[in-house]
């Protein structure tokens, strides 16, 4: 079993893990409906992706 040899500090570890927070999502503006989205997904409000509509909303 693996087992490190020295007692490993808080502060080394914490300065390790301080490059693993996530970043939140991006949004954009759709440019048919103006509602934000995420970039590279179809728009929630009006079903429109790359200037065609994908699917049908109501």
């Amino acid at each position: 079993m693996a087992v490190p040899k020295k007692h490993m500090p808080k502060s080394s570890t914490r300065k390790r893990r301080s490059t693993w927070k996530l970043d939140a999502p991006n949004y954009i503006e759709c440019p048919h409906c103006h509602e934000p989205k995420l970039p590279h997904h179809v728009c929630p409000e009006c079903g429109y992706y790359k200037g065609r509509q994908v699917i049908e909303t109501e």
